[in-house]
């Protein structure tokens, strides 16, 4: 059902006790921006009053034990409202944050940072800033704590996803996506107050923009309503009625920007503009708020712990339901996140086989080989695709029953063509926690991904972006589908491991590590095409943990050829040719450079192979290779753009090719 209008007013005693609370955020807002004359308070002061209703009547947590897995989450997916957030953290008494932190906002020693960071201050359930995102992460907590239901029952798992969410999240492409995968799954614990207050940096919203917000959400699947964002009657009754909805949840909160302001209220000059003490001293006054900077009275700084305090019942009786459930020992484990023992031992098992029996295989399926054995061992994988799943091989043949409306017992999303949703959503459901979350599209359009895998790297947080089809070896659907400057990007991005397997047995160690990694996110770099077995002498040890290692030795070598993923394979045929020609030549596979950056300078060096010319192999563009090759080594790839046409016929129009190399190497040893 859809409701076009709040229901009606009343309670004056009751809108004025959460105007005094609300007042405390304006004011710690105002403090806040002013001291570090940088900042947005028109968002904290707009919602105010809607997140006093939310936090004291509402949301369930308990601030002394903020990782308590069954809270409500709470998402400001405006971020540049930050003070929003951080006030109310102090005020209901979350441990981390303290009075000095948000008197030294926005400042280098100060956990308040300019836009809310995970991990900063507990509480904080994701980064957000990059307007969009916060709404779409949220899609894939309240996806999270569905999946996980279905599994553990609603003793374990019962809550919901709140998002205070901006015009300018709206406005943004990725909200759309995030809106109309939440109105197909019918998450109906999802509930999105949305900030309505008609004004961006440039002024009105209709300078830009006339969509009618609550029919969109309509049209989409969602159940709506209007609210006056000023009343906290009508914020409480649209609450209620929200909690018993069969769909996913709009609250269209008219609101007044800089609520309190004198001459800013209702203006883009109170986005993101420091007040001035003329300002702040006219709000003191409107708000009844006469009170220092900084200083919040005895009486509201008792109810707001009160309210902080309210939730430590609904904890306690968790943890006794927890403590007589068959399932608590299982949700523990899934909580905790600790790869299983037997899910390295088969992955050893597959690297056994592989090379024993010499698949060729195309990294993408060698991929599919290594999710069967993690996903028939460990049951909190979760997988996906943005519509390519027969081509990216995320689906395996077990234990992987879609996810459909209604029945979130399965273990694969079909996220449709919704690339920068599908990413969020993956970072969504790993911070929710209790799941292991990987999706797949080909590599040119991890374009459309990228700032949701920025955030991941940002947030450290484990993930796998499962990216097929990842060179000029696609063939056929030419330059606008062959990634070739994507693997520079992706390695300049900050704690992104990017993983470019050369075959079977490397594509299980690379797997491994990106389980194995709870601090990062992992980017898999695939190919389309058949490659051979390089690594056909089994053992162990997780060679591509090193990020680089020798693949093949030659004594007296006067050459190293280092190359990633489907070139070492061509890099092997090189070395071949050189041994013809009385050219001692090495093989230097590798899979990520990452990981190579981290081994010792002593390692490093010697499989660089010092005092031999260099040359670096790779189906993408030169960019970050001068580092390994050095002013005398010699690059083969990519210098531009592809071309449409067969694989092969495409890596001899481009000069990638064994003959290429031995011409390189022997002018290197010439230079």
């Amino acid at each position: 059902m859809s409701s076009s209008a709040a229901p009606s007013r009343s309670g004056t005693e009751e809108q004025a006790k959460t105007r005094r609370l609300a007042n405390a955020i304006r004011a710690l807002t105002m403090d806040a921006v002013e001291a570090a004359k940088s900042g947005h308070p028109g968002l904290p002061m707009g919602m105010a009053d809607v997140a006093t209703v939310l936090f004291s009547k509402f949301l369930k947590f308990d601030p002394q034990t903020p990782h308590w897995p069954d809270r409500d989450r709470f998402v400001l997916s405006g971020g540049h409202g930050s003070m929003l957030l951080y006030s109310l953290l102090y005020l209901t008494g979350y441990p981390g944050i303290t009075m000095d932190d948000i008197k030294h906002f926005r400042k280098i020693d100060s956990p308040c940072a300019g836009h809310p960071e995970y991990g900063h201050i507990p509480g904080i359930e994701v980064t957000t800033g990059p307007l969009g995102q916060g709404i779409v992460h949220a899609v894939g907590m309240a996806l999270a704590e569905r999946i996980l239901n279905a599994r553990y029952g609603d003793a374990l798992v019962d809550h919901r996803t709140y998002v205070i969410a901006s015009d300018g999240d709206l406005m943004e492409g990725i909200s759309h996506e995030a809106i109309s995968l939440a109105g197909h799954l019918k998450l109906s614990r999802l509930i999105v107050l949305y900030d309505d207050n008609g004004i961006s940096i440039d002024g009105s919203t209709s300078i830009a923009d006339s969509t009618d917000t609550v029919e969109r959400f309509q049209a989409a699947g969602w159940n709506t309503c209007r609210v006056d964002g000023h009343d906290a009657a009508d914020v409480a009754r649209a609450l209620t009625w929200a909690q018993s909805s069969d769909a996913p949840v709009l609250l269209a909160c008219k609101t007044i920007i800089g609520f309190g302001f004198p001459t800013r209220a209702g203006t883009q000059k109170a986005h993101s503009d420091a007040p001035g003490a003329e300002e702040i001293a006219g709000a003191r006054k409107i708000l009844n708020w006469p009170y220092e900077p900084f200083v919040i009275p005895d009486d509201v700084a008792e109810a707001w712990r009160t309210i902080g305090a309210r939730g430590k019942g609904a904890y306690d009786a968790w943890t006794k339901r927890k403590s007589m459930s068959p399932a608590a020992a299982a949700f523990d484990a899934a909580m905790a996140g600790d790869v299983p023992a037997g899910v390295d031992a088969g992955l050893i098992e597959l690297k056994k086989k592989a090379s024993a029996e010499k698949p060729t295989v195309a990294t993408r399926k060698a991929s599919e080989m290594a999710l069967d054995v993690i996903n028939a061992q460990w049951p909190i994988t979760v997988g996906g695709s943005a519509d390519l799943t027969p081509s990216n091989n995320t689906k395996t043949k077990e234990n992987m029953k879609d996810i459909v409306t209604g029945d979130f017992s399965g273990r694969y999303v079909r996220f449709g063509i919704r690339e920068h949703g599908m990413a969020a959503a993956l970072n969504g459901m790993a911070l929710h926690g209790g799941i292991f979350p990987y999706g797949g599209t080909f590599m040119v359009f991890s374009d459309y991904a990228r700032p949701s895998i920025r955030l991941a790297a940002l947030m450290g947080i484990r993930v796998g972006f499962v990216m097929t089809h990842d060179s000029i070896g696609l063939g056929e659907d030419g330059p606008t589908h062959q990634p070739v400057e994507h693997l520079a990007a992706m390695r300049a991005m900050p704690n992104l491991k990017v993983f470019r397997p050369a075959d079977a047995v490397e594509t299980a160690e690379c797997w491994s590590l990106t389980l194995a990694d709870k601090k990062g996110p992992s980017f898999l770099a695939l190919t389309r095409q058949n490659l051979s077995t390089v690594r056909t002498v089994h053992t162990d040890e997780n060679l591509c943990a090193k990020g680089a290692y020798e693949l093949a030795a030659a004594p007296g070598a006067k050459v190293t050829l280092l190359a990633s993923g489907s070139e070492v394979e061509l890099a092997l045929k090189a070395r071949d040719l050189l041994a013809a020609e009385n050219i001692p030549a090495r093989v230097v596979s590798m899979p990520c450079w990452e990981l190579f950056e981290q081994q010792s300078e002593t390692y490093r060096d010697a499989v660089l192979g010092p005092g031999t010319a260099k040359i670096g192999i790779e189906a993408a563009m030169r960019f970050g290779w001068d580092r390994y090759i050095g002013s005398t080594g010699a690059f083969v790839g990519m210098h531009g753009f592809g071309a449409s046409g067969p694989y092969k016929d495409v890596y001899k129009h481009f000069a990638i090719t064994p003959e290429a190399v031995v011409e390189a190497a022997k002018s290197a040893l010439k230079a």
